[in-house]
């Protein structure tokens, strides 16, 4: 059995279910860079993942963004560090803080609330005040 990497208390994913690939990196690097592939492309099939809840599985849609192609695979690209391990470790990292993003619950709706008679009072009270501070700093009338 593959090892399993842990999302949060409840939900786990085995590793069975990541594509790693080792690719080249682009940009510079001299004659290293050409004959090396250090740079990893993760993919996971979040929509046919046995592990993950349905709630998860859409808010993942919005979080991952278009790293998330239309068949529902998320396509992390690791290029940052010179070697593939650490590249590997990398692109499974910042797929864990996707999902673990995603199995947080969404804050609950917001309620509507009404002023009240005080408050609307008092913003009345403030305005008219104000009011007439700068009323009174024309020029004065001599007449």
């Amino acid at each position: 059995m593959a090892a399993e990497i842990s999302i949060n208390d409840h939900i786990a994913i085995d590793e069975d279910e990541l594509v790693l690939k080792a690719v080249r990196a682009s940009g510079p690097g001299g004659q290293h860079v050409n004959k090396t592939s250090t740079a990893v492309e993760l993919r996971f099939d979040v929509l046919n993942s046995p592990n993950l809840p349905e709630g998860v599985k859409a808010r993942v849609k919005g979080i991952a963004g278009r790293r998330m192609n239309l068949e529902g695979v998320i396509v992390l690209q690791a290029e940052q560090h010179r070697s593939q391990e650490r590249n590997r470790i990398d692109a499974v990292e910042r797929l864990v803080e996707i999902l673990k993003k995603a199995a947080e619950p969404p804050p609950p709706p917001r309620k509507k609330t009404r002023p009240t008679r005080a408050s609307k009072e008092r913003r009345l009270v403030a305005k008219k005040t104000r009011g007439t501070v700068k009323a009174n700093r024309g020029r004065p009338d001599f007449e």
